[in-house]
């Protein structure tokens, strides 16, 4: 008898873990991710970031890494707090490295648990099987449009991936340059807080789908299909 082989209980721990941290930090703490939140202690965070740079900065990352990695929703809010606290460069910096730790945090959780399970069916025959080939085929293309385009969700874009069987280096390298763009218009909305809050506003959050700003991400994302096409120009003139 293999007394090696994991039941499937041990097997899915990490997400199983995850996903119930995930609900209890939300629970606790997010309330706490909203422009009201930013709003009422602008001025004591402010103080704080001018007395202690680096701590603020560290301390900025690491909420953003549990954020990110326990799924809990508001990151939107810490980006834009990004902005608000450390300018558009080191706030759109560090958020683009936090943001990749947790990403990279959860999709190691989710391939560990029903990642590998998943993927085993995946290797099968059918149409979901197709789909695994073309994502592999295809990698930095497909990740870098899951990561472009505003509509797919942070969170769909990080675990899907995982258990569709892509490879960590693909992810890593896919999630830090792909959410640049992104990233760098919120954190420049957030650096102007201090003045929307002055005027007891709040931010326009869809800017990212201005034309002025979508225009150039679509363009990105355009380009990504570009070794797509070719690659099936390619094999069409192969069997031709």
């Amino acid at each position: 008898m293999d007394t090696t082989a994991k039941s499937p209980l041990k097997k899915n721990l990490p997400l199983i873990g995850l996903v119930i941290a995930a609900a209890l930090a939300y629970w606790q703490f997010g309330s706490y991710l909203s422009f009201q939140t930013l709003s009422d202690n602008r001025e004591a965070l402010i103080s704080w970031r001018d007395s202690n740079y680096l701590i603020a900065a560290l301390t900025y990352m690491a909420i953003y890494i549990a954020v990110v990695g326990f799924s809990i929703p508001g990151g939107v809010f810490l980006t834009l707090g990004g902005g608000f606290l450390f300018g558009p460069i080191f706030g759109t910096l560090f958020t683009v490295i936090s943001a990749t730790i947790g990403a990279t945090a959860i999709f190691l959780a989710a391939k560990t648990g029903l990642g590998n399970a998943l993927q085993a069916k995946l290797d099968g025959e059918g149409r979901m099987a197709k789909m695994q080939a073309g994502l592999k085929e295809n990698e930095i293309s497909y990740l870098f449009i899951m990561r472009l385009v505003p509509a797919v969700p942070f969170w769909f874009a990080n675990l899907a991936p995982a258990f569709l069987g892509v490879s960590l280096r693909a992810y890593l390298f896919t999630t830090f340059f792909g959410i640049i763009p992104g990233t760098a218009v919120y954190n420049w909305v957030g650096s102007g807080l201090g003045e929307v809050f002055a005027q007891g506003g709040t931010p326009n959050l869809g800017i990212i789908f201005e034309w002025q700003i979508l225009g150039p991400i679509l363009a990105l994302s355009a380009l990504s299909f570009i070794p797509i096409i070719l690659k099936k120009f390619r094999k069409t003139g192969a069997t031709a």
